[in-house]
């Protein structure tokens, strides 16, 4: 049995939906709510479904049937300010996950983030490197929890401590696709302005403060979700070495160039309304992320990545469009 945490959320679905296809039996540890979460995870074999709070019960109950554990579940809102409560699922969840899959040898997958590089002027390199990470500097809580895991992550194997057998962080950058649709404010921008660009209407973008980028030419490392979930299946199939690894496609590409894939998907003209970037948010904004994605292709990962061209086409014709948009 394959326990996926956060199994329910936007990548730990399509998570679920692709090892459920597989004839995989897939747990899920995560909370629905209230909400449309359910409509994630609707439509796949489930064989179990169980809260945070109940974690503890079934690692211990189905301990000799777990086969495999990924870690996607997370605080994930950059914009939240509750740092303790980050802490509790960020870190210290993580490190009893860490903990139990050493104890009994199970591999393990986990989420980090490109959030944990902050501004992106020490690079985006995915090298465990105590020094090099030590000069990283997130702006906001959520990438510096992440950020000390990882940390603390590369010291226990640094130091030879007890390990899972095999392991993965996976730093993923901007990753946009289904089943994102109950993030609400921290949706992708590809969702959010989905139904303004099929209505003809005009999508909102920031303006650049930057002198070295014009307005829509901030760059960022767009991921569809799909590529995501192939290379978490990949390197739990293959396992290389174990490490940290850049989740993005390689290729930095503009805000202007994701909008005018946008428009082209439901056959509109680009329309764009700039507006200033907030100052609570203007100082840490990231005007350049572009995965470093060298050590994956180098562990033999050879599968090409879907542009914003097509992926945002395949999106929206799959999904978006769709009365069902879910996976």
């Amino acid at each position: 049995m394959i326990l996926i945490t956060g199994g329910s959320g936007f990548i730990g679905s399509n998570l679920v939906g692709a090892l459920s296809e597989n004839g995989e039996r897939v747990s899920i540890c995560d909370t629905l709510g209230t909400g449309k979460k359910w409509l994630n995870v609707s439509k796949h074999e489930i064989d179990e479904i169980v809260a945070p709070e109940s974690l503890n019960e079934i690692l211990t109950r189905r301990r000799d049937e777990i086969s495999f554990v990924y870690h996607m579940g997370a605080v994930t809102a950059t914009s939240e300010t509750d740092v303790d409560l980050i802490l509790a699922s960020n870190l210290r969840l993580s490190q009893q996950i860490w903990h139990w899959c050493s104890q009994y040898q199970v591999p393990l997958v986990y989420a980090s983030s490109a959030a944990t590089y902050g501004d992106g002027r020490q690079g985006f390199s995915d090298i465990e490197d105590r020094d090099y990470m030590e000069t990283l500097r997130p702006t906001n809580p959520y990438g510096w929890s992440k950020h000390l895991f990882d940390r603390w992550v590369v010291r226990q194997a640094d130091e030879g401590r007890r390990q899972p057998p095999f392991w993965a962080g996976l730093k993923f950058f901007n990753v946009y696709g289904p089943n994102e649709y109950h993030k609400e404010d921290m949706r992708s921008a590809v969702t959010k302005a989905y139904r303004d660009a099929a209505a003809n209407q005009p999508v909102t973008l920031f303006r650049s403060h930057h002198p070295e980028y014009k307005d829509g030419e901030q760059k960022r490392d767009f991921i569809y979700v799909k590529d995501c979930v192939d290379v978490i299946l990949w390197l739990s199939e293959q396992t290389p070495a174990s490490g940290i690894y850049n989740v993005g496609t390689g290729r930095a590409q503009t805000w202007l160039e994701l909008m005018s894939a946008l428009y082209a998907s439901v056959d509109r003209t680009p329309n764009i309304r700039w507006v200033d970037t907030p100052p609570a948010i203007r100082d840490g904004y990231q005007y350049f992320t572009e995965a470093d994605i060298t050590k994956l292709r180098s562990a033999g990962y050879t599968e090409p990545f879907a542009s914003v061209d097509e992926g945002v086409s395949d999106y929206v014709r799959n999904f978006l469009s769709r009365k069902d948009p879910y996976r």
